[in-house]
């Protein structure tokens, strides 16, 4: 072969990743130092004897796991035939290739370069490219990003690459394990060239993205096998971190010579035979001077969305390695961009005999938040791209608006008809009130969070506005009640497949941590199920005891439950707890009880035709409406509950005080209870939740009155007592209206009296006793209240009762 190098190889580009002749090497490297190894290309500035240019750059190297071991390319002669890429590739000579294909390295770099300084993007996306000159260069300008902030990450959209150069995007995909260290290679050229004196904490790793070979996991197969892909779906498990081997240190037991031995497709070569003293076996593993890599493992489940009908969600198992790991956490939705995967399984740890069925995953290169219709996750990271100064500009003139409130009431679930109130309690909830923690002072943790109940007729939109909620939030979970346990809701204990560990996998509330856990039909949760919902929403938190693991696991999420009456239609002569048959103590967590009822009026039946009817085709009416964007609603309560804290002002507070001692005085005439401290701490969540609506640090006597209003309307349809129509919270605190704990008081002292009035009859009988009752009462008396009669007298040792049969004691 000729010893030449090729014409179009820079003669300063970096070919630690190649093997080439002996010439191209610095005679300063030592012999025990592979410059070939795949881990070490680009400059290894870290060593001493490193390159020229690795004393001016001082950026060391960075191994990367996520590409395991690169094949080495090879220098052969290749002739010019039809099957070359183009002409100027078609010259004589010697060429760098990827081992096994016709793909050149040098033009294959020199490609890159040209994509990164010239392209421009023509259809951007404002998500993406906010704080860039959508005129310039796209990825010059994320280098500049990279200069001035110091992260060594570009991502490249692979979308732009396929559009650049349709056969550089086929290498990419096609033999990733090679093709990205070249583009490392470009990248950090031009970069350090652009700007000789940065100084990184390594070397800059390319991270490509949103391949146009997105697979669903049901459809991989083993053609995809060492190739590019991009799949998505939620995170149901990560694992803790496991050290990574990525280079062995070994020292010689006779001389003490030292060697290093680098990972090989999952290896590492023990050297048989010292080089120093030629003593065979006597070199020893010093754990303590190799190098190891952080390593995480995540299981991926297929998104519900993607699942065949009558199909149970697949999973897929995802290794993440330094600066990926515990970059998502259990709940998140993502898309991942990796390298498919197959390992072989040993029939015996001991025995190198391999199984003939292959175990498959992903090694993670790039990490993507998916659904664009969901609000942001306070995630630091996308925090800076996402909130530039002129997007909070925006939202900061937006929140100056007198009508800001209703323009958001609006936008929320803009195809239901109506309720404005229900609306605007769940956009409260939206945003939240502000988190408070005074444990060190003694004074517990209080919540910040707004839970919300839905109950009423059948076919008033209930489960329509939790699904429009649970597809708006980054973090939220769907269940129903009657297809949920306990252990699906809080967590499990199960056998890892991988460790046959007991581990704890977490439930629907603890994966919505920081989110909404949307539960509908929750009447029809059995009690065990319900029981676990005390916890969570009051402290937030989850108690675990289970199989040898005792731990308290964080769900600080909002409820927003929907519930049926039992008998299918709401009747306004009962209480809502006797109406949906659930727990007074459940009830009287939820901060808003609202009533969605069937009006049954001719004029809001004709609107509400009117407005469906107006949904299935463009009437010029609602082209008319203007609707909020949806990206500026989902980064407006996305800024409020990163970055706006309101605390109580002394007009506020005194507001506050005052609104509570008026709930309490309503009701003290009559003996009844219309408030209780738990709705004093509503009301406050209340006002600092509609204070964050505005954009402002206090809360105010306006927030107040509003959180007033809203918290009395959701009182009148909850907590009226049908008999008398008032307000009476005892129906939500303890089951039972303050009215019918009275009458059954009466109702019990009346038989008692017609007991006695009877004489010293030891017996007397069961029907004959409640038909007297009945006679002489003058309201009309029920079996069920005369039995609960009968039970108070019982209590207070008056009486007892054998069958049918009343005897005295």
């Amino acid at each position: 072969l000729p010893t030449s190098p090729p014409a179009e190889q820079s003669p300063r580009a970096p070919d630690a990743l190649f093997s080439s002749p002996p010439q191209f090497r610095h005679s300063a490297i030592p012999l025990d130092f592979d410059i070939s190894s795949p881990l070490t290309y680009g400059t290894p500035s870290s060593r001493v004897e490193g390159t020229p240019r690795s004393g001016v750059r001082g950026t060391p190297v960075r191994q990367r796991p996520d590409l395991g071991s690169v094949r080495k390319a090879r220098q052969v002669d290749l002739h010019s035939d039809g099957a070359a890429e183009d002409l100027a590739e078609q010259s004589l000579g010697q060429r760098l290739v990827i081992w096994g294909t016709d793909v050149n390295v040098a033009s294959c770099k020199e490609k890159f370069q040209k994509f990164l300084q010239r392209f421009i993007d023509p259809v951007a996306k404002e998500d993406e490219d906010i704080g860039l000159d959508l005129n310039q260069p796209r990825y010059m300008q994320r280098l500049e990003e990279i200069n001035m902030v110091g992260e060594p990450f570009l991502n490249v959209n692979c979308d732009h690459l396929r559009a650049f150069d349709e056969n550089l995007y086929r290498q990419l995909i096609c033999y990733p394990q090679e093709v990205i260290p070249t583009f490392d290679m470009a990248a950090n050229e031009i970069f350090f060239d652009r700007y000789p004196d940065s100084i990184l904490e390594h070397q800059i790793q390319v991270r490509p993205y949103n391949a146009l070979k997105t697979r669903n996991m049901r459809s991989l197969n083993p053609e995809d096998i060492d190739q590019l892909i991009t799949i998505s779906g939620m995170v149901i498990r990560s694992s803790q971190l496991i050290p990574e081997m990525q280079e062995a240190f070994f020292k010689c037991q006779v001389c003490a010579f030292t060697t290093r031995v680098e990972i090989d497709r999952g290896r590492i070569a023990e050297p048989a035979v010292c080089k120093n003293c030629n003593t065979t076996h006597s070199m020893a593993l010093i754990h303590n001077r190799s190098m190891f890599s952080d390593k995480q493992m995540i299981k991926l489940q297929e998104s519900p969305e993607d699942m065949p009908a009558g199909q149970t969600p697949h999973t897929v198992a995802l290794f993440a390695h330094n600066d990926l790991v515990d970059k998502v956490q259990p709940g998140d939705r993502v898309n991942v961009t990796g390298i498919y995967r197959a390992v072989p399984i040993r029939v015996n740890p001991r025995v190198s005999v391999v199984k003939s069925v292959y175990k498959t995953h992903i090694d993670v290169i790039h990490y993507r938040k998916t659904d664009s219709k969901r609000l942001h996750g306070v995630d630091e990271e996308t925090e800076q791209k996402m909130f530039t100064e002129e997007r909070v500009a925006l939202l900061k003139e937006l929140s100056t608006k007198a009508d800001i409130y209703e323009r958001l009431s609006s936008a929320l679930a803009p195809s239901i008809y109506e309720h404005e109130d229900i609306k605007k309690g769940i956009l409260l909830q939206l945003f939240g009130g502000s988190r408070k923690d005074f444990t060190h002072t003694g004074r517990g943790n209080f919540r910040a969070e707004i839970n919300i109940l839905l109950c009423g007729d059948p076919g008033t939109s209930k489960s329509q506005l939790l699904q429009y909620v649970y597809n708006l939030v980054p973090r939220g979970q769907y269940t129903s009640g009657k297809g949920s346990s306990a252990v699906g809701l809080t967590a499990y204990v199960m056998k890892d497949p991988e460790t046959r560990q007991l581990v704890l996998q977490t439930g629907a509330l603890v994966l919505s941590d920081n989110g909404i856990c949307c539960i509908d039909e929750f009447d029809k949760m059995n009690e065990s199920t319900r029981s676990v919902l005390h916890e969570v929403m009051e402290q937030q938190t989850l108690s675990i005891a289970k199989a040898g693991i005792i731990c308290q696991l964080n769900a600080r999420t909002s409820i927003l439950a929907a519930a049926n009456p039992i008998e299918s239609q709401w009747n306004p002569k009962k209480t809502t707890i006797e109406n949906i048959q659930l727990p007074h103590t459940l009830l009287s967590r939820f901060d808003l009880i609202f009533l969605m009822l069937d009006p049954r009026d001719e004029a809001y039946d004709r609107r509400l035709a009117r407005h469906l009817v107006s949904l299935y085709y463009q009437s010029e009416e609602r082209l008319e409406e203007e609707y909020m964007d949806m990206a500026v609603l989902r980064d407006y309560i996305a800024f409020a509950r990163g970055y706006i804290n309101p605390r109580l002002s002394e007009e506020a507070s005194q507001a506050l005080i005052e609104a509570y001692v008026d709930m309490r005085k309503i009701g003290s005439g009559r003996g009844m209870v219309s408030a209780y401290p738990r709705q004093l701490e509503s009301l406050i969540r209340l006002a600092e939740a509609h204070a964050k609506v505005r954009f402002s640090e206090k809360v105010e006597t306006i927030d107040v009155e509003e959180a007033k209003r809203l918290h009395r309307e959701a009182l009148k349809q909850s907590a009226t007592d049908p008999r008398t129509g008032i307000v009476d919270i005892s129906i939500l605190t303890t089951g039972m209206s303050a009215t019918a704990r009275k009458r059954k008081e009466e109702l019990a002292q009346a038989l008692k009296k017609l007991i006695q009035s009877k004489g010293k009859t030891p017996a007397l009988k069961y029907q004959q006793l409640f038909e007297d009752l009945r006679a002489q009462s003058d309201t009309a008396v029920t079996k069920e209240m005369f039995e609960e009669a009968l039970r108070a007298l019982a209590d207070d040792d008056f009486l007892t009762v054998t069958g049918k049969t009343v005897r005295l004691l």
